[in-house]
């Protein structure tokens, strides 16, 4: 199999969290590691790793800027997202910061796909994952030109050929698409980490 093209991402790191109690979403702990540190480390072999949003830490070598206006939705973080993009790059994966279980093997899996304008991931009723997806980088860029603050995000990709994927979830395992959008959303994935995690060797 020949070798994938280099590909950058672009993490959507924003939002308020009001339903969390305003908390940075992103940082919130899950499995021993932020949320953002999984999704980071699930696209480690990008040549950028770009996280679009508030201040925040991330490691050495990511690249955090913000969109304009602030807070204006996922259209235009991911305009700023891309604009950070070398223009060389052709191929950019596109997450969510809230993925605590997405891996570098779905990521490939995009990337191997990827044969139209994107491929996203489709969750297990049917639903699409507009922030699980690898795309064409010029494509993106000309559907996300113009769109206004709080504009749809399926709006924007809806002009482009897509191609879905259904990743197989191994039995008992937590589902990569698994969002943390609400305290119970996050209490269910700190639960599935925590069941993963080895427990005490006997002494």
């Amino acid at each position: 199999m020949s070798p994938l093209p280099p590909f950058a991402a672009v993490v959507l790191a924003g939002g308020r969290s009001a339903r969390l109690g305003g908390q940075p979403k992103p940082q919130l702990d899950v499995g021993g590691r932020t949320m953002l540190a999984a999704v980071l480390a699930a696209v480690d072999g990008a040549g950028q790793r770009i996280v679009v949003g508030p201040p925040q830490p991330v490691p050495e070598g990511v690249v955090l800027v913000r969109e304009s206006p602030p807070g204006g939705g996922p259209v235009p973080a991911l305009a700023a997202g891309l604009a950070a993009v070398d223009p060389g790059t052709e191929v950019v994966a596109v997450l969510a910061a809230d993925l605590p279980f997405v891996t570098r093997d779905l990521v490939d899996e995009l990337r191997e796909r990827l044969t139209a304008d994107g491929v996203m991931v489709v969750d297990g009723t049917g639903r699409d994952q507009l922030l699980l997806g690898v795309w064409r980088a010029g494509s993106l860029r000309a559907a996300a030109a113009g769109a206004r603050a709080h504009a749809p995000l399926r709006g924007v990709l809806g002009q482009l050929a897509v191609t879905r994927h259904r990743p197989r979830v191994p039995a008992g395992e937590p589902a990569p698409w698994t969002d943390c959008d609400t305290p119970a959303e996050l209490d269910r994935a700190r639960a599935a980490a925590a069941a993963r995690l080895p427990g005490p060797t006997a002494g």
